[in-house]
C-alpha cells in the first residue's frame, strides 16, 4: 500500500504516488471502465489526482466526472487536484485566436466554476495555477482564491512550474502558505535541481509534484547521445537493485532527492501504476543517483 504524507506544514495529506489524468481521453475507456480504474488505484492507495482544466482539449475533466458520478461516494476517498490560467486555441473556445495565460481573478473564478461542474463535486482540494503569468497581478490572484476558499470551492492552493522568485511574490500575498510547486523533474530534465526550485521547497518542507517523471517515453526509445546514456546507465543499476524495468529506477531516481518529490504516474494500466508502487522499495545509494546524474550531463561533477 501506498503511505499518505503530508505535502506541507499546513496542507493536505497526499499519497506518495498520484494518479495524472492528462490523458484520459486517449484510454478510449467507457464510464463504467474509468471507474474501475479510479477504483482499482485508490485500493492500492494512490489516492491523490491530478487534472488541469484544458486536459484532452478541456475534456479530461468531464470524463472523469462521468466515472465519479457512477459511485459518488469514491469522491471521500480521494483528493482532487486541478489547474488553471492557460487558455488553449480549442474549438471549444472559437474566439481565441492564440494560446495565453490569463490569471485574472475573473478567470480563475470561472475556471473553477467550470472545473467544479465537469468533476461533478462540490469542492476541489488543491487548484494550482498551471504556468506563471508575466502579466500575473499577485494581489488579484489572492482576491481570487480568498474568494473560493471562502465560498467552500477550493481548499488549497498552489503553483506548477513556478520559479523561486514567481513562488515568493504570490506567497507574499496570501494569507496561507501554497502547498506545493508541480515541476518537470526526470532524469533528461531536471534543472529544477539547480535553479534553486526544490532548495526553495526543501526550506519551507513543501513536497514537489514531479510531473513527466518518465520524460514522455523519451528515455525509452530515444535515440540522442543523452537519451541513449541515460538508458543504458539505468539498465545497469536496474539489475544492481533488483528492478522489474528502468521506470522503477526512474521513480526511485526522483523520489531520491531530498524534497521528497511525489510523481505523477500518467499511464492508464493499473498494471504500470502497481510497478510504480513496487518501486516505493527501492533505495538508490548515493554513487547510484550521481551515475544517472552524470550520464544525464555527459560529464562528471564540477
Amino acid at each position: 500500500m501506498v503511505a499518505k504524507v503530508e505535502i506541507s506544514p499546513q496542507g493536505p495529506q497526499f499519497s506518495e504516488l498520484v494518479q495524472g489524468y492528462w490523458r484520459l481521453a486517449d484510454w478510449q475507456m467507457n464510464p463504467a471502465q474509468r471507474l474501475n480504474f479510479l477504483k482499482q488505484h485508490v485500493e492500492l492507495g494512490v489516492t491523490t489526482v491530478d487534472h488541469a482544466d484544458i486536459y484532452g482539449n478541456y475534456s479530461c475533466e468531464t470524463l472523469f466526472g462521468e466515472a465519479l458520478a457512477l459511485e459518488p461516494s469514491i469522491r471521500d476517498q480521494i483528493e482532487i487536484v486541478t489547474k488553471c490560467d492557460i487558455k488553449l486555441c480549442s474549438d471549444q473556445f472559437p474566439d481565441r485566436k492564440i494560446n495565453h495565460y490569463d490569471t485574472s481573478k475573473a478567470h480563475i473564478v470561472e475556471s473553477v466554476n467550470l472545473s467544479l461542474s465537469r468533476l461533478q463535486v462540490e469542492n476541489i482540494d488543491v487548484l494550482l495555477i498551471h504556468r506563471p503569468d508575466i502579466l500575473m497581478d499577485a494581489d488579484e490572484v489572492a482576491e481570487a482564491f480568498a474568494e473560493l476558499k471562502q465560498q467552500g470551492k477550493v481548499t488549497h492552493f498552489g503553483v506548477s512550474n513556478f520559479s523561486p522568485a514567481q513562488f515568493d511574490l504570490l506567497q507574499s500575498r496570501l494569507d496561507a502558505p501554497l502547498v506545493t510547486n508541480q515541476v518537470e523533474i526526470n532524469p533528461l530534465n531536471f534543472e529544477v535541481a539547480h535553479d534553486g526550485t526544490l532548495d526553495q521547497l526543501q526550506m519551507k518542507r513543501t513536497k514537489p509534484m514531479a510531473w513527466s517523471c518518465l520524460a514522455g517515453g523519451a528515455i525509452f526509445s530515444g535515440q540522442s547521445e543523452q537519451q541513449v546514456r541515460v538508458r543504458n546507465e539505468l539498465e545497469l543499476i536496474r539489475d544492481e537493485v533488483g528492478a522489474a524495468s528502468i521506470d522503477q529506477v526512474i521513480y526511485a531516481w526522483v523520489r531520491r532527492l531530498p524534497s521528497k518529490p511525489l510523481p505523477i504516474i500518467g499511464s492508464g494500466k493499473i498494471e504500470r501504476v502497481q510497478a510504480a508502487i513496487e518501486a516505493l522499495d527501492i533505495e538508490l545509494s548515493r554513487e547510484q543517483w550521481f551515475r544517472v546524474w552524470v550520464a544525464s550531463k555527459g560529464h562528471g561533477v564540477p
